[in-house]
């Protein structure tokens, strides 16, 4: 693979040591960081309840729609 250069801040170089484990490069950190990050927003997308009905609310509603 080709290597590149991103600049950061010294500050945020340490903050990516502190996620590290020994013997891990840059590269691996930061590769492990976004694969955590995208399995959080997955997991925030299909946990959402954005547009979701409490099922309490939803028996109530069945009851009235569906009266004997």
């Amino acid at each position: 693979m080709e290597n590149t250069t991103i600049a950061v801040t010294r500050e945020v170089q340490e903050e990516i040591k502190e996620f590290g484990n020994k013997g891990e490069t840059y590269s691996e950190i930061i590769a492990r960081l976004i694969e955590s990050a995208k399995k959080r927003q997955l997991h925030d997308l299909l946990m959402s309840e954005d547009g979701t009905t409490p099922i309490e609310k939803a028996i109530e509603r069945s009851k009235k729609r569906w009266q004997k």
